[in-house]
C-alpha cells in the first residue's frame, strides 16, 4: 500500500513550479535577443511558412523576437498572464503553454506568408489571453470568470488590434495562438459528465 501525504506544502510546489516554467521562459527569450545581436542572425530559425525544415520554428519562434523593443512589448502581457495561468500549478502551465504553441505554430505555419519567417512570443500572448477568458466558460466560478473579465478588460482592444492584417505583423500567429488558447480552457476544463444519481 502506498501512503500519500495531504500537506498543504503540495500545492505550494506545484504553483511555484508554474511560476518557475513562466520565468525560464522569460529569461530564455532574453538570452536568446542578446546572443542574436551580439553574435549573429538566431531569427532565421523561426517559422517558415510550408518548408518541412521551417517546422523546427514551432519551438523556436517564441523566443525569438526582432529586436529589444519587440522582446519588451511582450514580457510583460506575457509574464502578467503567464503567472494568472500558474497559479493553477506546473501541469496546467506545462499543457496551456504546450497547447497553445503547437496549435498556433502549425496554424502559423500553414497560413502565413511564403517566404517570411515568423517569430515572436506573441502567439502565446494572445494563448494565454483567450485561455483566462474561455476557462470561465466552462469552469462557471467566480473567480475565473472575475479573471477573464479582467483580461479583456486591459488586453481585449489588443487582442482584437492584433487581429487586424498588418504588414510586418503574422496576424495569423496571433489568431492561431487565441485559437490554441480556447482550444486549451476547452481540453482542460469542460464540463465532466456527472455519474447518475442512486436510484
Amino acid at each position: 500500500m502506498i501512503e500519500r501525504s495531504s500537506s498543504p506544502e503540495r500545492p505550494e510546489r506545484e504553483r511555484t513550479g508554474g511560476f518557475v516554467v513562466i520565468a525560464a521562459m522569460v529569461i530564455l527569450m532574453w538570452l536568446t535577443e542578446t546572443i542574436d545581436i551580439v553574435a549573429g542572425d538566431l531569427d532565421s530559425a523561426g517559422i517558415h511558412p510550408r518548408d518541412p525544415e521551417g517546422l523546427v520554428g514551432i519551438a523556436a519562434s517564441p523566443f525569438l523576437h526582432a529586436g529589444f523593443g519587440h522582446l519588451i512589448g511582450n514580457t510583460l502581457p506575457f509574464l502578467v498572464l503567464g503567472a494568472a495561468i500558474a497559479v493553477g500549478g506546473l501541469v496546467r502551465t506545462l499543457a496551456v503553454v504546450g497547447t497553445v504553441a503547437l496549435v498556433g505554430g502549425l496554424g502559423t505555419w500553414l497560413t502565413a506568408p511564403s517566404n517570411t519567417v515568423v517569430i515572436g512570443a506573441s502567439g502565446l500572448v494572445f494563448g494565454f489571453a483567450t485561455y483566462l477568458v474561455a476557462r470561465g466558460a466552462y469552469t462557471r466560478t467566480p473567480w475565473h470568470i472575475a479573471g477573464g473579465l479582467v483580461v479583456l478588460l486591459i488586453y481585449g482592444s489588443t487582442l482584437l488590434v492584433g487581429l487586424v492584417p498588418t504588414p510586418g505583423v503574422s496576424w495569423q500567429g496571433h489568431l492561431f495562438g487565441a485559437i490554441g488558447g480556447l482550444m486549451a480552457a476547452r481540453l482542460l476544463h469542460r464540463a465532466r459528465p456527472r455519474a447518475p444519481d442512486p436510484a
